[in-house]
């Protein structure tokens, strides 16, 4: 009974069933009580009444003294009516053409007059095409019919009740239908959540049924994409750490070796080499940890009202020897009105320092790098722009992804943690910024970022 389908299919031929019940058994009184009615009328009609009552009226011109013809038939005591003792008691009354009442034997109107109700479901009287009276006839009030009425009424009801058991084992059988249609998405739903369960994070449940069921499939297998694709860049971030970690470790452990082995000699230099690889793992695993605080939206930030131009002239102060040195041209341009912006001047120095690093490990001597800043609306663009080696059209779209490099061939030493755009793309997010790039071989590159206006 806890069974879905099962309990759609009870509910929906219970409704059923109590539709059809209801409804046979107001069909049924109805007919029983219309049918009894044409009985009686077509009695009276058949007993010449009315022939006697327009005679009646053309002979006399008024109503004065009908009473005696009514009371002849149908008064009090008077017992059953025309077609013997087995068919229902039966009464009239008579209106005359303005619907007051002149003769009412077993007061069956209900007052002085006729109502409209009364008025329609009684018999008129004309005489020379013009309507004279009403006559108004009883419904049965008990008795039984004649053997061919009770027989028609008999076999109406048994119409009525095998059509209604007709009707409800239909809508049993269609609701058993609806229900299977509707509880087998959720079964495919149910087990492909099983699968997920499972690990089996590649199943996918067909959409079907129901727009709403159908919906909810597409919102599973959108989550089912999702925790596969977080789950494939979980085991590459895993093992893009193992290789990153692996290579200084193994240099660590490989002087340490030769030191005990006294194959290098125990004095400042070796100890100093392997100092410094310390320093680029402690590097790796800070660049790791923030990383995956600004993923997560847990990077503490000061957002304030902060001044773009000076963070661009204090990174050109802070890269001008480095970029001397290597013969590269570093300039910063800005517009003295420059609206202030929203955000943290200490992170978004750091932006501008990752975009500049990268920007000077891929220009050339004789090359430049110039950052600008510009107001567009509600927004400032800051650019980094070089006119380097570019990068080409099948490393853009992973440009931002962690350990990503679009040179292969450089080392760490050269190249840093291969985190720091990752970590400048999470850093532009938490501003409610955008960031982006550009570039084509040989070209340069031009990196991008926006930011709200304070």
């Amino acid at each position: 009974m806890k069974r879905l389908w099962i309990q759609l299919t009870l509910s929906f031929g219970l409704v059923a069933l109590t539709a059809i019940v209801t409804v046979a058994l107001l069909a049924n009184t109805r007919a029983a009580t219309t049918f009894r009615g044409y009985v009686v009328r077509s009695q009276v009609t058949d007993s010449g009444l009315i022939g006697r009552l327009e005679r009646f009226y053309s002979e006399q011109g008024s109503w004065e003294g009908v009473e005696t013809i009514l009371a002849a038939q149908y008064g009090p005591g008077q017992g059953r009516g025309a077609q013997g003792s087995g068919a229902p008691r039966s009464s009239v009354a008579l209106a005359d053409a303005q619907g007051q009442l002149i003769a009412d034997p077993n007061e069956i109107a209900t007052g002085n007059s006729l109502d409209v109700r009364e008025r329609n479901n009684a018999l008129p009287i004309t005489v020379a095409n013009e309507t004279v009276g009403y006559l108004l006839v009883s419904e049965p009030r008990g008795g039984s019919l004649p053997g061919a009425a009770e027989r028609f009424l008999e076999d109406l009801n048994d119409i009525f009740w095998w059509s209604a058991l007709l009707a409800a084992s239909i809508g049993l059988v269609l609701g058993l239908l609806l229900a299977r249609s509707l509880t087998a998405p959720l079964n495919r739903l149910a087990h492909g959540a099983r699968r997920i369960a499972q690990g089996k994070l590649d199943e996918r449940v067909p959409p079907g049924g129901p727009i709403e069921v159908s919906q909810v499939a597409e919102a599973f297998n959108a989550m089912a994409a999702s925790l596969q694709a977080g789950e494939t860049e979980r085991r590459h971030m895993v093992a893009d750490i193992a290789h990153e970690l692996r290579t200084p470790l193994t240099v660590v452990q490989g002087n340490l070796r030769a030191m005990l082995d006294d194959v290098y000699p125990l004095s400042k230099s070796e100890v100093a080499t392997i100092y410094d690889t310390t320093l680029s793992l402690r590097r790796l695993v800070d660049d790791l940890r923030e990383l995956s605080l600004a993923e997560a939206g847990q990077l503490e930030l000061h957002l304030s009202p902060t001044a773009i131009g000076p963070l661009l002239e204090r990174t050109v102060t802070l890269f001008e020897e480095l970029a001397a040195s290597q013969e590269i041209t570093l300039s910063a341009t800005y517009a003295p009105e420059l609206p202030m912006v929203t955000g943290d001047a200490e992170r978004l120095t750091q932006v501008l320092r990752n975009l500049v690093s990268n920007a000077l490990h891929h220009t050339p001597a004789g090359g430049t790098i110039t950052l600008r800043a510009t107001a567009e609306g509600s927004l400032v663009q800051i650019v980094v722009e070089d006119n380097g080696t570019g990068i080409a059209a099948d490393d853009l779209p992973h440009i931002f992804e962690r350990f990503y490099r679009a040179d292969r061939s450089r080392s760490r030493d050269r190249g840093g943690s291969g985190l720091g755009l990752a970590i400048t793309q999470q850093l532009i997010k938490l501003h409610n910024g955008m960031i982006g790039v550009r570039s084509e071989p040989g070209q340069g590159a031009c990196f991008w970022f926006t930011l709200p206006v304070a």
